[in-house]
C-alpha cells in the first residue's frame, strides 16, 4: 500500500509524458466538476476504492462528454474479475481515493460527441476494458492492448520498457480512467472501444466480451494450444474455465485443471470434460509437478496461468511480499515450468505487477520452455469472432456465471468475491437501467436484507 502511494507521488513529480491523446487521470467526475460531471446535476451510483480492502457504493456525479469521440452510456451490467481484486488489496500502484472501479461493462448509448459515426442513441453495446485510439501502430495491427496513444503514464514505461493502453477502472497507472462499475460510465474513443451487441445476444452473455472470454481465447491461442496437446490451467476461476472451453475448441486431447476448494466441484459440473486435480489433498511431499507427471506421460504439452502473482503458498514468499521485497510470488509459474515436458509451452494470463524472486530460469533455459507473457488480451482482435461464437451457441458465457447481484449491493459482493463465499465465481451486476433477466440467467441476490 505504501508503495502504491509513493508511486503515485512520484509520478505527479515527474510528470506524465506527452504521448497521450485522450485526457488523463478522469476516475471520477467529481474530481473537477466543472470539466467532467454532467451540467444537469444528476448523480449516479458507483463503486469506488477508499483504501487498502475498502470499497463502497457511493452517490457521485454522472460523467459528461468531454471530448469530441467520447460516449456516456448508461450501464445495464457490468462484473466483477478477479484482477479487480488486486485494486482491492492495493498491489496495483497509483490507486487513489474515490477512484471508480470497473473495466468490463455493457450499456446502451446516452449521449456522444460530434466526432463519433458508426454508432447512435439507444444502440446495445458492449465496451473493451482497454482503451485503443485505432490509429496507432499496434492498434492497426489489431493489438489494441498495447495502444500508443491513451496511457501515458510514467513510471508504467520506465518499469515495463514501454507502456499498456490505458484501461477502465484500473488505477493512474494506467491512465487514469473513470471504470464501469457505476451506473453511467464515459468512454473515450467510443467509436473505436464499443462493439454493437446483437439482438439475440442478450447483455448476461454480451458483457462477457469485454474481458473474459477475449482473455481467455487469447491465453489458449497465444500459449499455442495445437490438435492433441494435453492443457494443465492452474487456476478454476471464469478465466480457466473458460481457457478449457476454448483448448477443446481448438482441438486439446485433454485439459487437467489444478485448483483447491468448492471451485472445482463447480467445474466438474458444468465442464465435465475437465479433469481436476486438487492441490490441498496431494500426499505429504507430493508436488503438483510429480502429480502431473504421474498422470501424463512426460507431462502436459502446454500451461497455462489463470491466478496472478500476489498468492503466496510458501513461507519465504509470503514474506517476500509482505516485506515489499517482491510484487509477485514465482512459485505458479516455476510449478508449470517444472509440469511441462521438455520444449513444453507456459502462458501467463493472471495479472503479475512487476518483479518476482526464486524464478526457475535454469529449468526454463536447460529444457527448452517457451514462457509466454499473453499480455492483457487484445479484445478487438477477437471480440467480433467471440460474438459470432456465441450467437452460434457454440460457446455459452452463462456456463461461469454464478450469481446476478444489485449495483447497490456491489461492495458487499466485493468481499465475499474476495473470501470465495456463497459458492461465488462471475457475476452479473444488474443496474436501474438493465434489461429483465434472460433465459439461464441466476436470479438475483440479495445479501443485505
Amino acid at each position: 500500500m505504501a508503495l502504491s502511494q509513493a508511486a503515485a507521488l512520484v509520478e505527479k513529480a515527474i510528470g506524465h509524458s506527452s504521448n497521450a491523446t485522450t485526457a488523463q487521470d478522469i476516475t471520477n467526475p467529481a474530481r473537477d466538476r466543472a470539466k467532467y460531471a454532467d451540467p444537469s446535476g444528476e448523480k449516479m451510483k458507483a463503486l469506488v476504492w477508499m483504501g487498502k480492502n475498502k470499497v463502497e457504493v457511493q452517490e457521485v456525479p454522472k460523467p459528461r462528454v468531454v471530448e469530441d469521440r467520447d460516449v456516456v452510456l448508461k450501464v445495464t451490467g457490468s462484473t466483477v474479475c478477479g484482477s479487480d481484486l488486486h485494486l482491492l488489496h492495493g498491489t496495483v500502484v497509483e490507486m487513489e481515493k474515490g477512484d471508480i472501479l470497473g473495466h468490463e461493462f455493457c450499456g446502451v448509448v446516452e449521449s456522444m460527441g460530434p466526432g463519433v459515426k458508426n454508432l447512435k442513441v439507444g444502440d446495445r453495446v458492449v465496451a473493451s476494458f482497454q482503451i485503443a485510439c485505432g490509429e496507432c501502430y499496434y492498434c492497426k495491427k489489431k493489438q489494441s492492448s498495447q495502444c500508443e496513444k491513451t496511457n501515458s503514464n510514467t513510471i508504467e514505461n520506465g518499469m515495463y520498457g514501454g507502456r499498456t493502453a490505458g484501461m477502465f477502472g484500473y488505477s493512474h497507472f494506467t491512465g487514469g480512467f473513470a471504470g464501469g462499475q457505476a451506473e453511467y460510465v464515459r468512454v473515450p474513443y467510443g467509436d473505436v472501444n464499443l462493439l454493437k451487441l446483437p439482438a439475440n445476444v442478450p447483455d448476461e452473455k454480451g458483457l462477457y466480451l469485454s474481458d473474459v472470454l477475449c482473455t481467455s481465447w487469447n491465453a489458449v491461442v497465444d500459449t499455442g494450444v495445437q490438435k492433441g496437446d494435453v492443457v494443465a490451467i492452474w487456476g478454476a476461476g471464469p478465466i480457466g474455465q473458460m481457457a478449457a472451453d476454448f483448448a477443446f475448441i481448438n482441438g486439446a486431447s485433454r485439459v487437467i485443471m489444478i485448483d483447491s476448494n468448492w471451485r472445482l466441484d463447480y467445474v466438474k459440473s458444468k465442464y465435465p470434460k475437465v479433469e481436476t486435480l486438487d492441490y490441498s489433498t496431494l500426499p505429504r511431499g507430493t508436488t503438483v509437478s510429480a502429480k502431473l507427471n504421474e498422470i501424463v506421460e512426460r507431462g502436459p504439452d502446454v500451461a497455462i496461468e489463470c491466478v496472478a502473482g500476489e498468492y503466496a503458498k510458501g513461507w519465504a514468499h509470503y514474506f517476500e511480499l509482505l516485506l515489499g521485497m517482491e510484487t509477485d510470488t514465482s512459485e505458479i509459474v516455476n510449478e508449470m515450468i517444472t509440469s511441462v515436458k521438455n520444449f513444453g509451452r507456459c502462458g501467463i494470463t493472471g495479472v503479475y505487477v512487476g518483479y518476482t524472486n526464486h524464478f526457475n530460469i535454469g529449468s526454463l533455459m536447460e529444457r527448452g520452455i517457451r514462457l509466454i507473457g499473453n499480455g492483457q488480451a487484445p479484445v478487438h482482435m477477437f471480440w467480433e469472432k467471440l460474438c459470432g461464437m456465441i450467437e452460434s451457441s457454440e460457446i455459452d458465457p452463462l456456463k461461469m456465471v454464478s450469481h446476478r447481484v444489485s449495483m447497490d449491493e456491489l461492495d458487499t459482493v466485493y468481499y465475499k468475491f474476495e473470501k470465495k463465499e456463497d459458492g461465488m465465481q462471475k457475476v452479473f451486476v444488474e443496474t436501474k437501467f438493465s434489461a429483465p433477466p434472460c433465459a439461464g440467467s441466476p436470479t438475483l441476490t440479495r445479501f443485505n436484507k
